[in-house]
Protein backbone atom coordinates (compact mmCIF):
# COMPACT_ATOMS: atom_id res chain seq x y z
CA UNK A 1 0.00 0.00 0.00
CA UNK A 2 1.43 3.51 -1.03
CA UNK A 3 2.15 5.73 1.73
CA UNK A 4 -0.72 8.03 0.04
CA UNK A 5 0.61 11.73 0.64
CA UNK A 6 0.66 13.14 -2.72
CA UNK A 7 -1.32 14.24 -4.93
CA UNK A 8 -3.93 14.68 -1.94
CA UNK A 9 -6.65 15.62 -4.77
CA UNK A 10 -5.83 11.95 -6.06
CA UNK A 11 -5.17 10.45 -2.57
CA UNK A 12 -8.16 11.66 -0.28
CA UNK A 13 -11.99 11.90 -1.07
CA UNK A 14 -15.18 10.68 1.04
CA UNK A 15 -14.68 6.94 -0.75
CA UNK A 16 -11.10 6.58 0.86
CA UNK A 17 -11.30 4.77 3.80
CA UNK A 18 -7.43 3.48 5.43
CA UNK A 19 -6.86 1.22 7.84
CA UNK A 20 -6.63 3.33 11.23
CA UNK A 21 -5.08 0.24 13.31
CA UNK A 22 -1.00 -0.94 12.63
CA UNK A 23 1.12 -3.04 14.44
CA UNK A 24 3.39 -3.90 11.84
CA UNK A 25 0.33 -5.21 9.46
CA UNK A 26 -2.10 -2.50 8.71
CA UNK A 27 -6.01 -3.46 9.87
CA UNK A 28 -8.82 -4.63 7.17
CA UNK A 29 -9.47 -1.72 4.96
CA UNK A 30 -13.16 -0.74 4.27
CA UNK A 31 -14.44 -1.48 8.11
CA UNK A 32 -17.76 -0.85 8.79
CA UNK A 33 -16.93 1.90 11.82
CA UNK A 34 -14.65 4.39 10.99
CA UNK A 35 -13.97 8.01 11.79
CA UNK A 36 -14.32 11.36 8.56
CA UNK A 37 -11.42 13.69 8.46
CA UNK A 38 -12.89 16.74 7.99
CA UNK A 39 -10.95 19.79 6.66
CA UNK A 40 -11.27 22.85 8.67
CA UNK A 41 -10.66 24.97 5.37
CA UNK A 42 -13.94 23.83 3.67
CA UNK A 43 -15.76 20.87 5.76
CA UNK A 44 -15.36 18.92 3.14
CA UNK A 45 -14.64 15.06 3.83
CA UNK A 46 -10.66 14.45 3.18
CA UNK A 47 -10.83 10.79 3.74
CA UNK A 48 -11.86 7.86 6.20
CA UNK A 49 -9.82 5.59 8.79
CA UNK A 50 -11.29 2.46 10.21
CA UNK A 51 -11.98 2.38 13.96
CA UNK A 52 -9.48 -0.22 15.79
CA UNK A 53 -11.62 -2.95 17.31
CA UNK A 54 -11.07 -4.85 20.74
CA UNK A 55 -9.24 -7.63 19.03
CA UNK A 56 -7.23 -5.45 17.10
CA UNK A 57 -5.99 -3.93 20.27
CA UNK A 58 -5.20 -6.84 21.86
CA UNK A 59 -3.11 -7.55 18.78
CA UNK A 60 -1.43 -4.34 18.90
CA UNK A 61 -0.34 -4.80 22.73
CA UNK A 62 0.90 -8.04 22.58
CA UNK A 63 3.15 -7.27 19.09
CA UNK A 64 4.11 -3.72 21.34
CA UNK A 65 5.61 -6.08 23.86
CA UNK A 66 6.95 -8.89 21.95
CA UNK A 67 8.27 -6.03 19.77
CA UNK A 68 10.11 -4.21 22.72
CA UNK A 69 11.61 -7.73 23.81
CA UNK A 70 13.80 -7.44 21.11
CA UNK A 71 14.10 -3.56 20.71
CA UNK A 72 15.54 -3.37 24.00
CA UNK A 73 18.48 -5.23 23.40
CA UNK A 74 19.31 -2.95 20.43
CA UNK A 75 22.55 -0.97 21.30
CA UNK A 76 21.19 2.26 22.15
CA UNK A 77 23.51 3.90 19.51
CA UNK A 78 21.92 1.58 16.76
CA UNK A 79 18.32 2.42 17.68
CA UNK A 80 20.12 6.28 17.49
CA UNK A 81 21.21 5.33 13.65
CA UNK A 82 17.60 4.38 12.66
CA UNK A 83 15.92 7.48 14.35
CA UNK A 84 18.82 9.26 12.28
CA UNK A 85 17.41 7.69 9.06
CA UNK A 86 13.84 8.39 10.33
CA UNK A 87 14.82 12.18 10.60
CA UNK A 88 16.33 11.73 7.29
CA UNK A 89 13.11 10.59 5.63
CA UNK A 90 11.03 13.13 7.25
CA UNK A 91 13.15 15.87 5.33
CA UNK A 92 12.08 14.03 1.86
CA UNK A 93 8.31 14.47 2.82
CA UNK A 94 8.67 17.82 4.78
CA UNK A 95 6.67 19.76 1.98
CA UNK A 96 4.05 16.64 1.58
CA UNK A 97 3.18 16.03 5.30
CA UNK A 98 3.32 20.00 6.06
CA UNK A 99 0.87 20.14 3.53
CA UNK A 100 -1.70 17.59 5.04
CA UNK A 101 -0.81 19.19 8.27
CA UNK A 102 -2.47 22.53 6.73
CA UNK A 103 -5.50 20.75 4.93
CA UNK A 104 -6.41 18.44 7.93
CA UNK A 105 -5.74 20.58 10.88
CA UNK A 106 -6.31 24.14 9.27
CA UNK A 107 -3.09 25.78 10.45
CA UNK A 108 -1.05 27.98 7.86
CA UNK A 109 1.38 26.25 5.59
CA UNK A 110 4.47 27.84 6.88
CA UNK A 111 2.92 26.56 10.72
CA UNK A 112 2.63 22.99 8.68
CA UNK A 113 5.89 22.74 7.51
CA UNK A 114 7.13 24.11 11.08
CA UNK A 115 5.56 21.23 12.80
CA UNK A 116 7.50 18.67 10.43
CA UNK A 117 10.96 20.65 10.92
CA UNK A 118 10.09 20.01 15.01
CA UNK A 119 9.57 16.70 14.42
CA UNK A 120 13.14 16.41 12.40
CA UNK A 121 14.33 18.49 15.11
CA UNK A 122 13.86 16.15 17.95
CA UNK A 123 14.99 13.00 16.18
CA UNK A 124 18.24 14.88 15.61
CA UNK A 125 18.57 15.44 19.35
CA UNK A 126 17.47 12.03 19.95
CA UNK A 127 20.27 10.67 17.97
CA UNK A 128 22.62 12.43 20.15
CA UNK A 129 20.87 11.29 23.06
CA UNK A 130 21.33 7.98 22.08
CA UNK A 131 24.93 7.89 23.03
CA UNK A 132 23.82 10.30 26.24
CA UNK A 133 22.02 7.96 28.67
CA UNK A 134 24.09 8.51 31.28
CA UNK A 135 23.80 7.08 35.11
CA UNK A 136 25.58 8.13 38.10
CA UNK A 137 28.39 6.68 40.01
CA UNK A 138 28.52 8.14 43.63
CA UNK A 139 31.39 6.80 46.84
CA UNK A 140 29.92 3.81 48.74
CA UNK A 141 29.88 4.41 52.61
CA UNK A 142 31.62 0.59 53.10
CA UNK A 143 34.76 -0.30 51.51
CA UNK A 144 35.29 -2.27 48.41
CA UNK A 145 32.16 -1.29 47.81
CA UNK A 146 30.87 0.64 44.26
CA UNK A 147 27.15 2.41 43.94
CA UNK A 148 26.11 3.53 41.09
CA UNK A 149 22.90 4.06 39.14
CA UNK A 150 21.57 2.87 35.30
CA UNK A 151 18.83 3.17 33.24
CA UNK A 152 16.79 0.68 31.00
CA UNK A 153 14.05 0.70 28.80
CA UNK A 154 10.44 0.75 30.67
CA UNK A 155 8.32 -0.71 28.23
CA UNK A 156 5.44 -0.03 25.62
CA UNK A 157 4.36 4.10 25.89
CA UNK A 158 0.96 4.99 25.22
CA UNK A 159 0.79 8.47 23.36
CA UNK A 160 -2.19 10.51 23.47
CA UNK A 161 -1.91 12.93 21.58
CA UNK A 162 -3.93 16.29 20.75
CA UNK A 163 -5.60 17.68 17.08
CA UNK A 164 -3.80 20.87 17.12
CA UNK A 165 -0.06 19.25 16.88
CA UNK A 166 -1.07 16.12 15.13
CA UNK A 167 2.89 15.35 14.07
CA UNK A 168 4.89 17.20 16.49
CA UNK A 169 4.02 16.07 19.93
CA UNK A 170 3.91 12.91 18.99
CA UNK A 171 7.27 13.44 17.63
CA UNK A 172 8.74 14.73 21.07
CA UNK A 173 7.36 10.97 23.12
CA UNK A 174 7.88 8.86 19.91
CA UNK A 175 11.76 9.95 19.07
CA UNK A 176 12.96 9.92 22.47
CA UNK A 177 10.92 6.73 23.46
CA UNK A 178 12.24 5.13 20.77
CA UNK A 179 16.33 5.81 21.67
CA UNK A 180 15.37 4.64 25.22
CA UNK A 181 14.40 1.64 24.18
CA UNK A 182 10.73 1.43 24.23
CA UNK A 183 7.84 0.64 22.05
CA UNK A 184 4.67 2.71 21.01
CA UNK A 185 1.27 2.75 20.97
CA UNK A 186 0.15 5.94 19.58
CA UNK A 187 -3.87 6.91 19.88
CA UNK A 188 -4.10 10.13 17.95
CA UNK A 189 -7.16 12.55 17.86
CA UNK A 190 -9.95 11.33 15.77
CA UNK A 191 -10.01 15.02 14.24
CA UNK A 192 -6.45 14.25 12.97
CA UNK A 193 -6.61 10.86 11.74
CA UNK A 194 -4.33 10.77 8.32
CA UNK A 195 -1.70 12.95 9.70
CA UNK A 196 -0.75 9.79 11.72
CA UNK A 197 -1.23 6.81 9.03
CA UNK A 198 1.03 9.23 7.06
CA UNK A 199 4.08 9.08 10.04
CA UNK A 200 3.20 5.75 11.14
CA UNK A 201 4.16 4.59 7.43
CA UNK A 202 6.83 6.53 6.96
CA UNK A 203 8.98 5.21 10.50
CA UNK A 204 7.64 1.57 9.45
CA UNK A 205 9.28 2.66 5.81
CA UNK A 206 12.35 3.10 7.95
CA UNK A 207 12.14 0.16 10.59
CA UNK A 208 11.63 -2.15 7.76
CA UNK A 209 14.58 -1.42 5.87
CA UNK A 210 16.61 -2.16 9.34
CA UNK A 211 14.82 -5.51 9.32
CA UNK A 212 13.24 -4.43 12.57
CA UNK A 213 10.24 -7.12 14.29
CA UNK A 214 7.01 -5.98 13.58
CA UNK A 215 5.32 -4.02 16.96
CA UNK A 216 8.15 -1.21 17.46
CA UNK A 217 5.50 1.41 16.05
CA UNK A 218 1.62 1.31 16.45
CA UNK A 219 -1.46 3.01 15.77
CA UNK A 220 -5.06 2.54 17.15
CA UNK A 221 -7.75 5.37 16.42
CA UNK A 222 -10.73 5.51 18.06
CA UNK A 223 -12.33 7.83 21.04
CA UNK A 224 -11.07 8.41 24.40
CA UNK A 225 -13.84 7.11 25.83
CA UNK A 226 -13.15 3.65 23.83
CA UNK A 227 -9.95 2.49 22.54
CA UNK A 228 -9.00 5.67 24.97
CA UNK A 229 -9.76 4.24 27.98
CA UNK A 230 -8.59 0.73 26.85
CA UNK A 231 -5.13 2.06 26.25
CA UNK A 232 -4.44 3.65 29.88
CA UNK A 233 -6.42 0.69 31.91
CA UNK A 234 -3.52 -1.34 30.32
CA UNK A 235 -1.30 -3.06 32.89
CA UNK A 236 0.88 -3.92 30.20
CA UNK A 237 1.78 -0.55 29.03
CA UNK A 238 3.82 1.19 32.05
CA UNK A 239 3.31 5.24 30.81
CA UNK A 240 1.07 7.21 29.13
CA UNK A 241 1.79 10.01 27.44
CA UNK A 242 -0.87 12.31 27.63
CA UNK A 243 -1.68 15.55 25.31
CA UNK A 244 -5.36 17.54 26.04
CA UNK A 245 -7.87 19.14 28.22
CA UNK A 246 -7.58 19.10 31.74
CA UNK A 247 -10.63 17.03 32.34
CA UNK A 248 -9.41 14.32 29.94
CA UNK A 249 -5.96 14.29 31.65
CA UNK A 250 -7.53 14.34 35.46
CA UNK A 251 -9.56 11.03 33.34
CA UNK A 252 -5.94 9.51 32.59
CA UNK A 253 -4.67 10.47 35.87
CA UNK A 254 -7.08 8.41 37.66
CA UNK A 255 -7.19 5.68 36.06
CA UNK A 256 -3.48 5.28 35.25
CA UNK A 257 -2.82 5.55 39.07
CA UNK A 258 -5.08 3.09 39.82
CA UNK A 259 -2.91 0.59 38.24
CA UNK A 260 0.39 1.79 39.31
CA UNK A 261 1.09 3.46 36.11
CA UNK A 262 3.24 6.58 34.80
CA UNK A 263 1.86 9.37 33.28
CA UNK A 264 3.48 12.36 31.02
CA UNK A 265 0.31 15.40 31.79
CA UNK A 266 0.30 18.16 28.54
CA UNK A 267 -2.97 19.75 29.71
CA UNK A 268 -4.28 23.26 30.06
CA UNK A 269 -2.75 26.32 29.15
CA UNK A 270 -3.67 29.75 30.15
CA UNK A 271 -0.65 31.77 29.03
CA UNK A 272 -0.14 35.34 30.35
CA UNK A 273 2.44 37.85 29.05
CA UNK A 274 3.19 41.25 31.30
CA UNK A 275 4.44 43.54 29.41
CA UNK A 276 6.88 46.70 32.14
CA UNK A 277 7.00 50.08 31.36
CA UNK A 278 10.26 49.64 29.39
CA UNK A 279 8.63 47.20 27.29
CA UNK A 280 10.50 47.68 23.58
CA UNK A 281 7.04 47.75 21.95
CA UNK A 282 7.94 46.74 18.75
CA UNK A 283 9.82 43.57 20.14
CA UNK A 284 6.28 43.05 21.95
CA UNK A 285 3.76 43.43 19.01
CA UNK A 286 5.23 41.04 16.95
CA UNK A 287 5.41 38.30 19.77
CA UNK A 288 2.55 38.70 20.80
CA UNK A 289 0.64 39.05 17.50
CA UNK A 290 2.21 35.68 16.95
CA UNK A 291 1.84 34.13 20.18
CA UNK A 292 -2.10 34.71 20.14
CA UNK A 293 -3.01 34.32 16.40
CA UNK A 294 -1.23 31.77 15.77
CA UNK A 295 -2.39 28.38 14.65
CA UNK A 296 -5.64 30.18 15.20
CA UNK A 297 -5.05 30.59 18.84
CA UNK A 298 -5.58 26.65 19.41
CA UNK A 299 -1.90 26.27 20.80
CA UNK A 300 -1.34 25.05 24.44
CA UNK A 301 0.84 27.77 24.45
CA UNK A 302 -1.03 30.39 23.08
CA UNK A 303 -1.22 33.91 24.47
CA UNK A 304 -4.55 34.25 26.57
CA UNK A 305 -3.74 37.06 28.74
CA UNK A 306 -1.99 40.49 27.74
CA UNK A 307 -1.08 42.05 31.44
CA UNK A 308 0.38 45.64 30.30
CA UNK A 309 1.49 48.58 32.29
CA UNK A 310 -0.85 51.03 33.03
CA UNK A 311 1.78 53.61 31.60
CA UNK A 312 2.12 52.62 27.89
CA UNK A 313 -1.44 50.76 27.94
CA UNK A 314 -3.26 53.46 25.75
CA UNK A 315 -0.49 52.89 22.87
CA UNK A 316 0.27 49.45 22.75
CA UNK A 317 -3.68 48.50 22.86
CA UNK A 318 -4.29 51.21 20.07
CA UNK A 319 -1.58 49.20 18.11
CA UNK A 320 -2.46 46.08 19.18
CA UNK A 321 -5.54 46.74 17.80
CA UNK A 322 -4.35 48.24 14.21
CA UNK A 323 -2.30 44.82 14.19
CA UNK A 324 -5.28 42.80 14.95
CA UNK A 325 -7.81 44.28 12.22
CA UNK A 326 -4.79 44.07 9.40
CA UNK A 327 -5.14 40.00 10.20
CA UNK A 328 -5.52 38.17 6.57
CA UNK A 329 -7.86 35.52 7.92
CA UNK A 330 -8.73 32.45 5.36
CA UNK A 331 -7.58 29.56 3.32
CA UNK A 332 -4.47 28.29 5.01
CA UNK A 333 -2.79 27.18 1.77
CA UNK A 334 -2.59 30.83 0.60
CA UNK A 335 0.53 32.91 1.43
CA UNK A 336 -1.44 36.52 2.23
CA UNK A 337 -3.43 34.17 5.55
CA UNK A 338 -1.72 34.58 8.66
CA UNK A 339 -4.79 32.87 10.45
CA UNK A 340 -6.50 30.30 9.43
CA UNK A 341 -9.98 28.18 10.77
CA UNK A 342 -10.49 26.82 14.14
CA UNK A 343 -10.91 22.78 13.99
CA UNK A 344 -14.20 22.23 13.94
CA UNK A 345 -18.14 23.58 14.11
CA UNK A 346 -17.73 22.92 18.06
CA UNK A 347 -14.94 25.39 18.23
CA UNK A 348 -16.93 27.77 16.66
CA UNK A 349 -19.82 28.10 19.32
CA UNK A 350 -16.78 27.80 22.48
CA UNK A 351 -15.44 30.62 20.86
CA UNK A 352 -18.75 32.81 20.37
CA UNK A 353 -20.05 31.62 24.38
CA UNK A 354 -16.10 32.67 25.12
CA UNK A 355 -16.68 36.11 23.60
CA UNK A 356 -20.99 36.43 24.82
CA UNK A 357 -19.57 35.07 28.51
CA UNK A 358 -17.07 38.20 28.39
CA UNK A 359 -19.01 40.61 27.82
CA UNK A 360 -21.37 39.83 30.27
CA UNK A 361 -19.09 39.62 32.92
CA UNK A 362 -18.02 43.51 32.03
CA UNK A 363 -15.30 42.76 29.22
CA UNK A 364 -14.99 45.13 26.00
CA UNK A 365 -14.43 43.73 22.97
CA UNK A 366 -12.25 45.97 20.69
CA UNK A 367 -11.81 44.39 18.06
CA UNK A 368 -13.08 41.19 16.65
CA UNK A 369 -15.65 38.53 18.13
CA UNK A 370 -17.46 37.37 15.23
CA UNK A 371 -18.07 34.05 13.53
CA UNK A 372 -16.84 34.78 9.93
CA UNK A 373 -20.00 33.00 7.66
CA UNK A 374 -19.94 34.90 4.33
CA UNK A 375 -18.27 34.34 1.22
CA UNK A 376 -14.95 32.67 1.23
CA UNK A 377 -15.80 31.85 4.91
CA UNK A 378 -19.24 30.14 3.94
CA UNK A 379 -18.26 26.78 3.55
CA UNK A 380 -15.19 26.27 6.92
CA UNK A 381 -14.79 27.45 10.30
CA UNK A 382 -13.46 31.01 10.49
CA UNK A 383 -13.41 33.97 13.21
CA UNK A 384 -12.08 36.89 13.91
CA UNK A 385 -9.10 37.27 15.55
CA UNK A 386 -10.53 38.99 19.07
CA UNK A 387 -9.23 41.38 21.77
CA UNK A 388 -11.32 42.08 24.65
CA UNK A 389 -10.68 44.74 27.16
CA UNK A 390 -10.92 42.86 30.88
CA UNK A 391 -10.76 43.28 34.59
CA UNK A 392 -9.77 40.67 36.94
CA UNK A 393 -12.14 39.68 38.48
CA UNK A 394 -13.91 38.10 35.43
CA UNK A 395 -14.05 34.01 35.52
CA UNK A 396 -13.85 34.22 31.73
CA UNK A 397 -10.01 34.94 32.13
CA UNK A 398 -9.66 32.13 33.90
CA UNK A 399 -10.70 29.06 31.53
CA UNK A 400 -8.46 28.31 28.22
CA UNK A 401 -10.83 28.65 25.50
CA UNK A 402 -9.04 26.98 22.37
CA UNK A 403 -9.71 30.18 19.87
CA UNK A 404 -8.12 33.10 19.18
CA UNK A 405 -9.56 35.26 22.16
CA UNK A 406 -6.74 37.58 24.04
CA UNK A 407 -7.79 39.74 27.17
CA UNK A 408 -5.86 42.62 28.07
CA UNK A 409 -5.36 43.32 31.54
CA UNK A 410 -4.20 47.19 33.18
CA UNK A 411 -1.62 46.78 35.85
CA UNK A 412 0.34 49.43 38.22
CA UNK A 413 3.13 47.74 39.87
CA UNK A 414 5.45 44.70 38.88
CA UNK A 415 3.96 42.29 42.08
CA UNK A 416 0.42 42.90 41.26
CA UNK A 417 1.61 42.13 37.74
CA UNK A 418 2.66 38.49 38.60
CA UNK A 419 -0.10 38.29 41.66
CA UNK A 420 -2.34 38.44 38.44
CA UNK A 421 -0.42 36.73 35.97
CA UNK A 422 -0.18 33.52 38.75
CA UNK A 423 -4.00 33.81 39.45
CA UNK A 424 -5.26 31.04 36.75
CA UNK A 425 -5.39 27.00 37.80
CA UNK A 426 -3.10 26.57 34.71
CA UNK A 427 0.71 27.11 34.69
CA UNK A 428 2.37 26.12 31.53
CA UNK A 429 4.20 29.11 30.01
CA UNK A 430 4.96 32.62 30.88
CA UNK A 431 7.06 35.45 29.49
CA UNK A 432 7.64 39.06 30.63
CA UNK A 433 8.85 41.93 28.22
CA UNK A 434 11.30 44.67 30.12
CA UNK A 435 14.48 46.33 29.96
CA UNK A 436 15.04 45.82 33.83
CA UNK A 437 17.02 43.65 35.00
CA UNK A 438 15.22 43.21 39.04
CA UNK A 439 12.27 43.16 36.93
CA UNK A 440 13.34 40.12 34.89
CA UNK A 441 14.90 38.19 37.49
CA UNK A 442 12.12 38.81 40.25
CA UNK A 443 9.59 37.47 37.12
CA UNK A 444 12.21 34.22 36.96
CA UNK A 445 12.43 33.58 40.62
CA UNK A 446 11.05 31.69 43.07
CA UNK A 447 8.19 33.99 43.66
CA UNK A 448 7.70 35.04 40.07
CA UNK A 449 5.83 33.00 37.29
CA UNK A 450 4.63 29.58 38.47
CA UNK A 451 4.95 28.07 35.17
CA UNK A 452 6.81 25.64 33.31
CA UNK A 453 8.46 27.48 31.19
CA UNK A 454 9.33 31.41 32.05
CA UNK A 455 10.58 33.98 29.02
CA UNK A 456 11.80 37.60 29.27
CA UNK A 457 11.66 39.43 25.54
CA UNK A 458 10.36 36.26 23.92
CA UNK A 459 6.39 35.51 23.79
CA UNK A 460 5.03 32.47 25.47
CA UNK A 461 4.88 30.37 22.30
CA UNK A 462 8.11 28.36 19.65
CA UNK A 463 9.67 26.49 22.61
CA UNK A 464 12.74 24.68 21.39
CA UNK A 465 13.17 21.20 21.80
CA UNK A 466 16.95 21.31 23.27
CA UNK A 467 13.94 22.17 26.58
CA UNK A 468 12.04 20.32 28.91
CA UNK A 469 8.34 21.07 27.69
CA UNK A 470 5.77 21.08 30.27
CA UNK A 471 4.26 23.02 32.92
CA UNK A 472 2.74 23.36 36.20
CA UNK A 473 -0.68 23.26 38.22
CA UNK A 474 -3.13 21.96 35.89
CA UNK A 475 -1.10 21.93 32.83
CA UNK A 476 -0.29 18.39 34.43
CA UNK A 477 3.23 18.43 35.65
CA UNK A 478 4.96 16.41 32.72
CA UNK A 479 8.13 16.65 31.05
CA UNK A 480 8.57 16.31 27.54
CA UNK A 481 11.43 16.87 24.42
CA UNK A 482 14.92 18.20 25.95
CA UNK A 483 16.87 17.99 28.71
CA UNK A 484 16.40 15.27 31.41
CA UNK A 485 12.86 14.70 30.61
CA UNK A 486 13.98 11.16 28.64
CA UNK A 487 14.61 9.66 31.63
CA UNK A 488 10.42 9.58 32.01
CA UNK A 489 10.69 6.92 29.68
CA UNK A 490 13.09 4.65 31.46
CA UNK A 491 13.11 3.20 34.50
CA UNK A 492 16.27 3.61 36.67
CA UNK A 493 18.28 1.19 38.87
CA UNK A 494 20.34 1.41 41.52
CA UNK A 495 23.33 -0.97 41.96
CA UNK A 496 25.77 -2.17 44.26
CA UNK A 497 29.03 -4.06 43.78
CA UNK A 498 30.80 -5.23 46.25
CA UNK A 499 34.12 -5.95 45.37
CA UNK A 500 35.93 -7.03 48.62
CA UNK A 501 36.16 -10.42 51.03
CA UNK A 502 33.75 -8.64 53.78
CA UNK A 503 30.49 -8.30 54.22
CA UNK A 504 29.68 -4.92 55.38
CA UNK A 505 26.05 -3.29 56.18
CA UNK A 506 25.25 -0.09 55.93
CA UNK A 507 24.70 2.64 58.28
CA UNK A 508 27.54 0.90 60.70
CA UNK A 509 24.85 -1.80 61.21
CA UNK A 510 26.86 -4.95 63.13
CA UNK A 511 24.70 -8.27 62.63
CA UNK A 512 25.40 -11.74 64.70
CA UNK A 513 26.32 -12.79 68.08
CA UNK A 514 22.34 -12.61 68.86
CA UNK A 515 22.67 -8.37 69.02
CA UNK A 516 22.49 -5.54 66.81
CA UNK A 517 24.64 -2.31 67.62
Amino acid sequence: MELRLKPFEESFGKEFTHPGTFNGQWGVEGAPDFVESISPIDGAVIGRVSLTTEVEFEETVRKARKAFLTWRKVPAPKRGEIVRQMALRFREYKEELGKLITLEMGKILPEGEGEVQELIDIADFAVGLSRQLYGMTTHSERPHHRLYEQWHPLGPIGVITAFNFPVAVFGWNAMIALVCGDTLIWKPSSKTPLCAVAVIRVMDEVLRENGMPEGIVNLIVGSGATIGRRLVEEPRVPLISATGSVPMGKRVAQAVAARLGRTILELGGNNGVILMEDTDMELALQAVLFGAVGTAGQRCTTIRRLLVHEAILDTFTERLVGAYQAIQVGNPFESRTLMGPLIDAEAVRRFEAAVARAEREGGKVLTGGKVLKEGDYARGFYVQPTLVMAHPDMPVIEQETFAPILYILPFKTVEEAIALHNAVPQGLSSAMFTRNLIHAETFLGPEGSDCGIANINIGTSGAEIGGAFGGEKETGGGREAGSDAWKAYMRRQTCTINWGQDMPLAQGIRFGSGCTT
